[in-house]
């Protein structure tokens, strides 16, 4: 299995910590957001994965070098010019997962995420479902949801207090706050009509429209927090020095 990290972002909510290093390389006790991506997807036999660059790009590259790729076949695409976004970045990147003659489903990461999801039982819920991608959603406020039928398809998103955006019409929907962490399979690369500047979930909700199987993993029981905030990171930390997750 390969996976992409999703680096490339300003981390512009993670300042001062972001003034003079890419958020990639924030430090949560001691370890690097990256460093701790990078291990987690290694605990699961992931040992190829593509990174995307762009804020403080030669920082991560030197990163890299110096802690040989933590082992890892690591590549990296950059954005140099321009910051293409979650769907615009993994477009890109597309080559590194239709390489092989029968690529395989792969995971998409954000960096400034950190969880205990089970990636193993997320990748045997996509196989088993025939999905064509499978989100980590849970439970929990936020103020972008994605909204999910009986059947845990996606059907639509809200973002804030406006009126939500509806793919698939049903009768019941469920509100869940996506997490960051994605398996998909590689046919959808292939069918991301988008260009340029475009968040993956535009495209996530343009094909459940057309009736593609975009489905909910759910992670209500594992550990997660976003590290998108310097307070965050402290939390992370403290959580960490508390034994409610391990690294």
């Amino acid at each position: 299995m390969r996976a992409m990290i999703l680096a490339a972002g300003l981390g512009t909510r993670l300042r001062p910590l972001t003034n003079d290093r890419p958020k990639a390389l924030v430090e949560v006790a001691g370890h690097t957001l990256l460093e701790i991506t990078l291990r987690r997807l290694a605990s699961f036999g992931i040992r190829e994965v593509i990174v995307n660059v762009h804020h403080f790009a030669d920082m991560v590259v030197e990163y890299l070098k110096q802690n040989a790729n933590f082992g890892m076949h690591v590549e990296l695409s950059r954005e140099d010019d321009l910051l293409l976004d979650t769907g615009g970045g993994l477009k890109q990147a597309a080559w590194f997962f239709l390489q092989d003659p029968q690529p395989e489903p792969f995971l998409l990461h954000n960096v400034d995420v950190i969880s205990t999801i089970d990636v193993a039982r997320m990748l045997e819920f996509h196989r088993d479902n025939n999905a064509l991608a499978t989100l980590a959603v849970q439970q929990r406020e936020t103020s972008r949801h994605l909204l999910f039928d009986e059947h845990n398809q996606l059907c639509g998103r809200q973002i804030g207090n406006s009126s939500p955006e509806i793919a698939r019409p049903s009768q019941q929907t469920t509100a869940l706050a996506f997490s960051g962490v994605h398996v998909i399979s590689p046919e959808l690369l292939k069918m991301v009509s988008e260009q340029g500047v475009f968040s993956i979930v535009t495209t996530y909700v343009r094909l459940a429209a057309e009736g593609q199987k975009i489905l909910a993993f759910r992670a209500d029981q594992y550990y997660w927090r976003d590290l998108g905030k310097p307070e965050n990171v402290g939390q992370a930390a403290t959580d960490l020095q508390r034994g409610i997750f391990a690294l």
